[in-house]
């Protein structure tokens, strides 16, 4: 097949299962139908962010303390 910007002959190559034809004069790249669909895919799913690591959870904390009430001046500066 033909470069249709300068009339070099293309490339084929493949790319991560994917053929993709390439000039290699202007580096202009021609997709088959469905291929772009294909590229986009892929980038999607190696771009897909990993879950987050779940931190661990000690027995003492179970969340169901009993909350402090506010006190005054003192009791900010001491524990009572």
């Amino acid at each position: 097949m033909q470069c249709p910007i300068d009339g070099t002959e293309l490339v084929m190559t493949d790319r991560n299962g994917v053929e993709i034809d390439y000039c290699p004069k202007c580096r202009g790249v021609w997709l088959d139908r469905g291929e772009l669909d294909k590229i986009i895919e892929r980038s999607a799913a190696q771009m897909a962010p990993e879950p987050a690591p779940r931190e661990p959870r000690y027995d003492d904390d179970r969340g169901d303390r009993k909350k402090k009430k506010r006190g005054g001046f003192l009791d900010e500066l001491f524990d009572f």
